[in-house]
């Protein structure tokens, strides 16, 4: 009975790491979406006051 007692504590406990990298891993993935819309933000924000990266000074 002992056994199988600590074997299943053994398992959540893998479970339970398992699913905390997990949400590490979905965690950074967030970020890097929100710091990508957070830069295009910007970037449109840019080109519409005119102060964009991409001027166009040709006339």
């Amino acid at each position: 009975m002992d056994v199988s007692s600590s074997t299943g504590a053994v398992n959540n406990t893998v479970q339970i790491e398992a699913l905390k990298k997990s949400m590490e891993v979905q965690e950074r993935s967030v970020l890097k979406v929100l710091e990508s819309a957070d830069e295009q933000s910007k970037q449109m924000s840019a080109q519409k006051t005119g102060m964009g990266n991409s001027l166009n000074l040709t006339a």
